[in-house]
């Protein structure tokens, strides 16, 4: 392409990509200046000794819609929650996949024993939680109203839990062949 072609070509479309340059070098200087006043605000209030855990698992579920799972130490801090309480722990990442026969959980619980995890079930309601003098962990996941409690089953190997659930089988009507006379 000659200079003079590429010249032409520069006052039509070298402010356009100028513009871009600058909003997206302003956009990235706003995200840096966030994340850092999130960062002193964590060690500021909490205890500096503890690591500055945040994250979030997106995954499809089985109506094609999107949800996503945040887990962590910072939930109050990144998402304003009033009745999180910093004392119960962090919230471990778990991964929650249903399907037509059963939902199984797994959560990710690393640096503890087995005989540390209490796992509870209230009605729809699985808690699971760790108190121990080095981890903390919190999570409860609400599950839908057609599963059989009587069938949970939970593993632990390797820092990771999984719990199966399964569903209740529907009743099938019963049906027979009436004979008029």
């Amino acid at each position: 392409m000659t200079d003079r072609r590429r010249n032409w070509r520069r006052p039509f479309f070298g402010d356009i990509f100028d513009d871009f340059d600058r909003e997206f070098e302003r956009m990235r200087e706003n995200m840096d200046k966030m994340f850092e006043r999130s960062l002193r605000a964590n060690r500021e209030e909490g205890d500096k000794t503890k690591p500055f855990v945040y994250g979030f698992s997106i995954r499809v579920g089985p109506d094609g819609i999107p949800h996503i799972q945040e887990f962590g130490n910072t939930k109050k801090l990144l998402t304003k929650v009033d009745n999180f309480d910093e004392g119960i722990g962090r919230e471990p990442l778990t991964d929650i996949i249903e399907d037509e026969n059963s939902i199984s959980i797994t959560a990710e619980l690393p640096g503890v024993e087995k005989d540390d995890i209490d796992v509870d079930m209230k009605d729809t309601k699985i808690t699971i939680k760790v108190d121990t003098a080095s981890r903390k962990y919190h999570k409860e996941v609400e599950l839908p109203e057609d599963i059989d409690p009587k069938s949970i089953a939970a593993t632990y190997k390797n820092g990771v839990l999984d719990i199966t659930i399964n569903r209740k089988k529907p009743i099938e009507p019963k049906s027979r062949k009436i004979d008029i006379e």
